[in-house]
């Protein structure tokens, strides 16, 4: 490729996907992800395993990247990495072998946010949002309100004190027995069920932060004492049960990120994060938005999950910015979103 070219190698490896990318000129060309299977029969990711799995995982998955994509090892401009937040193991092996290729090639290095990384997803196909917007970013261990004013600037406006909504539905569903990941499974039954058959309680927090630990003790305790009545009473009512949950975690969101937008006085509004591929949460922002007078983005869907697409489009950015770290760096598992 010509030497004018911005050609960069990105790595996510923050909690079970191992993934690569490679992006050119700011267009993503390609994005692999390995998926780890073997947390299913756990209930949920085990720190260990998803580090060994990523030390098996991280050489095939940049050589398939590199290969698909034409990209000679003297092609690379960069290399990017998750630096956090994440699972610490996990993060080591992303960054290891990224510090590692970067020195041995002699080209920059890159550190990535993943949080940043997850909104810097938008940025990959049209249509994109322009600046200011507001973007709800969930998954199983974040939920925040992210005021974003440009690529490399954004601030949290609003967070969860505790439980990320992610986790709620992965609760849900274990307490349900309906196994590993327990989100999209979640979401598939409720489309069957009656939203508003169950009311749970939806804890109120200051200004526009989440709690949603108290919501998933009180389906606990709503299920336990139900069950009692009547051994068969979560067979017998799944599909309700399940849309009734979905339904209660998802007003919470979007009642308090109506709130933000309505306040930050923003048109354009966005969604990001493994949970911004259900389904009901995408329906009802986009309910919501027409009601508001919003435009709404969000993402394909092979980009809303943790992978290696959204690192490279964040380090686009970076390499314009001349962000650059050296050998000294280190995985950082709780890295806050505009922390340099």
């Amino acid at each position: 490729m010509p030497t004018s070219d911005i050609v960069i190698l990105a790595i996510e490896s923050s909690c079970d996907e191992t993934s690569a990318a490679i992006i050119a000129n700011g267009k993503v060309l390609n994005n692999y992800i390995a998926t780890q299977s073997v947390h299913e029969i756990y209930g949920g990711v085990v720190p260990e395993l998803a580090s060994r799995a990523h030390q098996q995982n991280i050489v095939p998955v940049v050589d398939l990247a590199m290969k698909n994509a034409g990209i000679k090892k003297e092609d690379l401009s960069a290399i990017a990495f998750t630096r956090g937040p994440g699972l610490l193991g996990a993060l080591l092996v992303g960054a290891s072998f990224a510090k590692s290729m970067a020195l041995a090639l002699g080209i920059p290095l890159i550190e990535v946010n993943h949080m940043e990384a997850h909104i810097m997803a938008h940025f990959i196909e049209d249509p994109k949002p322009s600046f200011p917007f507001l973007c709800l970013t969930v998954s199983g261990g974040h939920t925040q309100i992210v005021l974003v004013e440009d690529h490399l600037k954004m601030q949290v406006i609003g967070e969860t004190r505790d439980d990320a909504v992610g986790e709620a539905f992965d609760k849900s569903a274990k307490i349900l027995g309906l196994g590993y990941p327990g989100g999209p499974k979640i979401d598939k039954l409720a489309k069957d069920g009656n939203p508003t058959r169950f009311n749970f309680p939806e804890t109120e927090m200051p200004g526009f932060d989440y709690s949603f630990s108290g919501i998933k003790t009180a389906i606990l305790y709503f299920l336990r004492d139900e069950v009692k009545k009547d051994p068969d009473f979560v067979e017998k009512n799944l599909n309700d049960i399940t849309a009734s949950i979905q339904h209660a975690l998802i007003n919470m969101l979007l009642q308090k990120f109506r709130k933000a937008a309505r306040k930050h006085k923003v048109k354009e509004v966005a969604l990001a994060g493994g949970v911004s591929a259900n389904s009901g949460l995408r329906n009802a922002l986009t309910e919501m938005a027409a009601k508001e007078g919003w435009q709404t983005f969000i993402p394909a869907f092979e980009y809303c999950t943790d992978n290696a697409g959204m690192i490279a489009m964040a380090a686009h950015y970076k390499f314009l910015a001349n962000e650059f770290v050296g050998q000294e760096v280190s995985a950082l598992p709780r890295m806050k979103i505009g922390i340099k």
